[in-house]
């Protein structure tokens, strides 16, 4: 029953529009995981949670096509990732928002599965909905299970195709994960990646193989589906609420 846009005929979308105050868009990224996740896994991740959050706000939302590539430069040393401009993304929002506008939407979640998109969608939230008289939000897919993070991760720091990653992928993707390959982060120690990480007084850019040597943060032999569906289904019930709120 729910509505996905690249699923559906012109009629149908007519019909959905007679309902529909929000659009979905998911957001995600193609670069590299480490050597245990293919390189589409925020695309997919993002996909999969517009989905499901999409099913929850029924006949409320429709879901947009997923934008499967994002801000990822730090990740350009390690082989494929690609990576898009800030202004880039942008731009992509802003057209996929007017074409939606013209249809009567008029508020938009971004679904982010990539923490370097973030900064990007703050730009993107102070500039659109001025330019463009529309209601703009975004999201981290599961940031809002935060306390779930807190109490079931031991590894510190984690972030990336580690545990929590992994997990949401065994859960919502699993053919997305390597299971005989899961390897824990491989520290690059002494750099000056850790003086720049969040929560420092200084804040800086710093490529992830300054990082680590294999592309992880974190440890991937912790993940677990048990763990994903946790994270996953925690993170889908407060988003609900939260987005029927600005409703």
């Amino acid at each position: 029953m729910a509505f996905f846009l690249a699923e559906m005929t012109w009629p149908e979308v007519q019909d959905a529009l007679k309902t529909v105050k929000i659009a979905i868009i998911p957001l995600g990224a193609h670069e590299q995981h480490g050597p245990h996740m293919a390189e589409a896994c925020d695309a997919v991740l993002a996909e999969e949670m517009g989905r499901r959050l999409t099913e929850r706000l029924h006949p409320d939302a429709i879901l947009t096509p997923t934008i499967a590539m994002g801000v990822s430069p730090h990740h350009l040393r390690f082989p494929g990732t690609i990576s898009l401009e800030p202004t880039t993304v942008i731009a992509i929002l802003r057209d996929m928002i007017k074409s939606l506008k013209l249809h009567g939407i008029r508020k938009f979640l971004v679904l982010n599965a990539h923490g370097g998109n973030q900064s990007t969608l703050g730009v993107a939230a102070d500039t659109l909905p001025r330019e463009l008289d529309i209601e703009f939000y975004y999201a981290k897919t599961t940031a809002s299970a935060k306390d779930v993070m807190d109490r079931e991760i031991r590894s510190k720091p984690y972030g990336h195709s580690c545990e929590r990653e992994v997990s949401e992928a065994l859960y919502l993707a699993p053919h997305l994960v390597r299971t005989d390959r899961l390897a824990e982060a491989d520290f690059v120690e002494g750099g000056r990646w850790r003086k720049l990480r969040p929560g420092n007084p200084v804040q800086g850019f710093y490529t992830y193989d300054e990082m680590t040597r294999n592309g992880c943060i974190g440890n991937a032999t912790r993940a677990s589906r048990e763990l994903g569906e946790e994270l996953v289904e925690t993170a889908l019930a407060r988003l609900t609420q939260a987005v029927r709120e600005l409703l």
